[in-house]
């Protein structure tokens, strides 16, 4: 017991099953169902670009990537029109969607490894090209995804939403790459003591360049799927995500001092965010509301994760 309470996701899994009770204990057990599917469904989106974005604050202080919503806009955006709504050409959507993820990863790097920006610099700043290249693309014009991708994407399988059967797979996927995989062991090294990594024959850089990868990735295949869930790819679509990403990871209870991230703790925190937020729109609580709660509840997670790392 001692053991399993000391993990950090559980917390986080608490805090969205008390939310979730509190939501049925004042809306009824009739609406239990449906919030539970909507809380799958809209924190996945949640969960997928979390995880990218708990894969670079865990290389440590000073790495985040701010690109996450405009590369979600951008990678809709093209992946639609590139589909432009044609029968089986859903994989073609998907492809360019990916690499708009990797262009705009790999343009990230270069900017912060060949001109030596800080990421938030490098990120903040291609956002700003990104997003000028979604409007440009979009010129006003909603492309509807193609029929069965959309059916795809808001359907169930067994009962479970399609994007959170997507989101969890991933996330498995990376809870093994980081438990048990080389680059997992390389990415943990790199944000405890990058030098001492480097020391050590870790290839600091290339890891580095990977998780940046990664992030751009993981957002251009959110932006997809969102595209595709919501009917079409609007300019503002991947906006909410930019505070959003960030919260799951430190909510999840993934170290902001880095070397240490936490899979499970994202999509508890992606639950916990999507409950939290619906419980507040229920009751008439506006944007401004609700973006303050969000803000004090990562402020009180951070201050607590401190004085805990400085009582250990």
């Amino acid at each position: 017991m001692q053991s399993l309470i000391s993990r950090p996701w559980l917390w986080a899994w608490l805090a969205a099953i008390a939310v979730f009770a509190l939501s049925i204990a004042l809306s009824g057990a009739a609406q239990a169902g449906g919030l539970l599917y909507a809380a799958l469904s809209f924190g996945a989106f949640a969960a997928i670009v979390g995880i990218g974005q708990m894969l670079v604050i865990t290389l440590g202080p000073g790495n985040i990537d701010l690109s996450i919503p405009a590369v979600m806009t951008l990678a809709g955006t093209l992946a639609l029109k590139a589909m432009d709504g044609a029968p089986g050409t859903a994989l073609l959507g998907l492809g360019v969607a990916l690499l708009v993820g990797l262009g705009a990863g790999a343009a990230n790097f270069a900017l912060i490894r060949l001109l030596r920006l800080p990421p938030i610099i490098a990120t903040l700043a291609a956002s700003l090209l990104y997003q000028s290249l979604a409007i440009w693309s979009n010129r006003g014009l909603r492309i509807k995804p193609p029929a069965a991708l959309a059916d795809f994407a808001t359907g169930r399988t067994l009962g479970v939403p399609n994007v959170a059967l997507i989101g969890v797979l991933l996330a498995l996927v990376v809870w093994w790459l980081l438990e048990r995989g080389l680059w997992g062991r390389w990415l943990l090294a790199t944000g405890q003591n990058p030098r001492a990594a480097r020391l050590a024959g870790v290839p600091v850089e290339r890891v580095r360049a990977s998780a940046y990868l990664s992030v751009a990735l993981l957002a251009g295949l959110a932006g997809y799927l969102l595209a595709s869930f919501s009917g079409g790819a609007a300019l503002n679509m991947g906006q909410q995500y930019l505070l959003l990403s960030i919260a799951v990871v430190v909510i999840g209870g993934t170290s902001i001092a880095g070397g240490f991230s936490n899979v499970p703790g994202v999509w508890g925190a992606a639950l916990f965010m999507f409950l939290v937020v619906s419980m507040l729109n229920a009751y008439g609580f506006d944007a401004g509301a609700r973006m303050m709660l969000t803000g004090v509840i990562i402020i009180a997670i951070v201050v607590a994760a401190n004085a805990r790392r400085r009582r250990t």
